[in-house]
């Protein structure tokens, strides 16, 4: 007997021996084991640490589509998740499984939580990380949305644009100013001057592999060419760092048509009148564009 039986005729017996363990898989794969259990726990190949110093809070959950809401408490550690991956940004959005486990036969256990991390804060040397149940997600708006420019995100299943085609991308290093937001590179060849805006610079080497940021403007000045993001990259950069440079998307049907050739996959609406055709009046112009009449 094992699996939920055998931790059910555990709790039978009257005499317990259970602990809870944690599991957190980041965006970039990596997993994270923590236990509140006096000795490391070994399952399903992950090692749940007990020296992490981490703990929850007692976890709400109800029938429904009620949202489950817990909260996890830890010490800020260097065996396990340090100040500067949460300030970097690599734990948003990690997901979280928890378990209640007999130690002495970790096979018998159950799942009680499953969801992802959401709001995390920082104080006095610990963090403190807001827990979300999988009902989370009927809180978010969903369905089509209607509007002139495309509602898909470049590379995604409803544009099904290859982001690796030869021409829409560049590795290279480049010199870092004013703290990972403002980037130098020499001249790119075979790339048009504001190429990349709206596209995504990725960091593949250095301590900062794997962040990356939406561009805001790259431009082309007396052969150095300026790429500057939205938001700084939070890890330090150095200069033989490998960069990853993707073009950017407008959302405009031309630019769906002539950039990109995906012009059967645009998910916007060109032709939908503008909103002035609620106060228009008799006309003979014939133009039913929804542009200003006179």
């Amino acid at each position: 007997m094992s699996g939920v039986e055998g931790l059910d005729a555990h709790l039978a017996s009257g005499a317990t021996g259970v602990a809870r363990c944690w599991r957190l898989t980041r965006r970039d794969g990596e997993s994270y084991g923590f236990t509140d259990h006096d000795c490391d726990l070994q399952i399903d190949g992950v090692m749940f640490r007990a020296e992490t110093g981490l703990t929850a809070a007692a976890l709400s959950q109800t029938t429904g589509l009620s949202v489950d809401n817990t909260e996890a408490i830890g010490a800020l550690s260097d065996a396990a998740i340090t100040e500067d991956d949460i300030a970097a940004g690599r734990f948003d959005g990690a997901q979280v499984e928890a378990w209640l486990v007999q130690w002495a036969a970790p096979e018998n256990r159950v799942l009680q939580f499953r969801g992802s991390l959401g709001e995390l804060t920082r104080a006095n040397g610990a963090f403190l990380a807001e827990l979300r149940g999988l009902a989370e997600r009927m809180n978010q708006p969903k369905g089509r949305i209607y509007q002139k420019q495309c509602s898909a995100v470049l590379g995604d299943k409803s544009c099904r644009f290859d982001q690796t085609t030869p021409g829409y991308f560049y590795e290279a290093t480049g010199q870092v100013l004013e703290n990972g937001r403002v980037f130098l590179f020499d001249d790119l060849p075979g790339f048009e001057p504001r190429w990349f805006e709206r596209g995504r610079l990725t960091v593949l080497g250095g301590a900062a592999t794997g962040l990356s940021a939406v561009i805001k403007i790259d431009r082309q000045s007396e052969g150095v060419r300026r790429v500057e993001l939205w938001d700084a990259i939070r890890t330090k950069i150095v200069a033989d760092d490998l960069l990853r440079l993707e073009a950017g998307c407008d959302k405009r049907m031309e630019t769906c048509r002539l950039k990109f050739d995906n012009l059967m996959n645009y998910r916007g609406f060109p032709d939908i009148p503008g909103e002035d055709w609620q106060v228009s009046h008799p006309s003979r112009m014939s133009s039913r564009s929804g542009g200003t009449r006179r």
